[in-house]
């Protein structure tokens, strides 16, 4: 799936680049960038795009470069699921 991220959490990618979430390395910094810096909607979003098994592969390889608190919270959420 390809989706044009938005702007204000991808300040740094040229306008209208667009990502390929079936590419580990674009879905890998889509989910760190949203996870860590995005609002309620943005993680909604998020969830509506990438399936759960998406969601944990991708999230063990960000994992170690994830803050503490934020690395907690999802392991928690992750692991309820």
């Amino acid at each position: 799936m390809k989706i044009t991220p938005k702007k204000k959490l991808f300040w740094y990618l040229k306008e209208g680049v667009r990502l390929d979430l079936e590419e580990p390395s674009e879905l890998d910094m889509y989910l760190q960038q949203v996870i860590t810096r995005g609002g309620i909607e943005d993680v909604k979003d998020l969830l509506k795009k990438v399936d759960l098994r998406q969601f944990k592969t991708s999230f063990q390889r960000i994992q170690p470069f994830l803050p503490f608190e934020v690395e907690k919270f999802w392991e928690d959420f992750l692991g309820s699921h």
